[in-house]
């Protein structure tokens, strides 16, 4: 006969399995299919790693992408609308919504192709974020805790701290 401590941790165990299961075999399967911008961008840009069927990031640009899914949900850590805290975020459309693209780090930060900026989040705590388009020129700025519509075709994104 088992001992009830052994039969205990059998269970626990078990349990612990049993919970552990379908959040792997879903992960697994991928239960949604990749959306096509996230697709894209990953062919394009090196070094990006799927997080979801809505979201990747490039470690090494300190980038993310993040198309919406749904009401809520994906931006629950928002700090300007929904770009998260410390971050740079583009939208591509006006008033914060849509598909955003952020980054973590500040300087000169190359526009993924096909990705046109129609507004710009600042949510670090200084300085200020400008969509430029290729010539240079700035197209928009915002000023930390703050965001604007962004008008033209942003090249690149320069973030001053």
């Amino acid at each position: 006969m088992r001992s009830p401590r052994a039969v205990l941790s059998a269970l626990i165990v078990a349990g612990l399995l049993v919970v552990a299961t379908p959040t792997a075999a879903s992960a697994a399967t991928g239960g949604d299919e990749v959306d096509p911008q996230i697709a894209q961008m990953l062919d394009e840009i090196p070094g990006g790693v799927l997080i979801d069927a809505h979201r990747a990031v490039w470690p090494a640009l300190d980038m993310e992408v993040t198309v919406p899914s749904g009401p809520g949900g994906l931006f629950a850590r928002a700090a300007v609308g929904n770009c998260a805290s410390g971050r740079i975020c583009a939208f591509s459309a006006g008033s914060l919504s849509g598909t955003s693209v952020s980054w973590g780090t500040c300087g000169t930060l190359t526009v993924p192709s096909g990705f046109v900026p129609r507004s710009l989040a600042n949510a670090r705590s200084s300085g200020y974020a400008q969509a430029r388009n290729s010539a240079g020129g700035v197209l928009a700025t915002a000023n930390a805790g703050g965001w604007v519509n962004v008008g033209g075709t942003a090249k690149t994104v320069r973030c001053v701290l």
